[in-house]
């Protein structure tokens, strides 16, 4: 089952990279990875690392989560929500407080409908890296600045 995760991960790959008018040499170089390895994910023979595929992804311009879905790392419930945080955590007009009180609501409301971030992150080996911030998970230290 896994190489037909690879396999479309590979897929995937080369048609991004085609639309970015990328040669696989360009790309591998761009990601710092060789070109025979980028080859052979781009086949569905090789399994890349959460890792490698963020480098990819960065190569690209395109979203690292949407890859670990691809690859089977994340599925799409989780990469909606690392998206999510992402979004929330990149916006320049709120300040870092904002932001923490933020991600509690949003962390709350999922709560609430049946979802567990907790458990989420834990299924996502490789997903706890692209949260940025202290508590991007809205652990504790995000509900903090409500107490004080």
């Amino acid at each position: 089952m896994a190489s037909l995760n690879v396999g479309n991960l590979g897929d995937y790959l080369r048609e991004q990279r085609r639309n970015a008018q990328l040669s696989l040499r360009q790309l591998a170089e761009a990601a710092g990875v060789s070109n025979p390895y980028l080859s052979q994910i781009e086949r569905g023979l090789r399994k890349p690392s959460a890792e490698v595929l963020q480098q990819v992804a960065k190569a690209l311009r395109i979203s690292a989560e949407t890859l670990y879905v691809r690859a089977g790392i994340l599925d799409e419930r989780e990469r909606e929500e690392l998206e999510t945080r992402a979004v929330i955590l990149a916006d320049p007009s709120i300040n870092e407080r904002q932001k923490q009180v933020l991600l509690q609501i949003y962390d709350s409301f999922r709560k609430e409908n049946g979802y567990d971030a907790a458990a989420a992150k834990a299924s996502a080996p490789g997903a706890a890296p692209k949260t940025e911030g202290p508590a991007a998970d809205g652990s504790a230290a995000a509900g903090d600045g409500l107490r004080q």
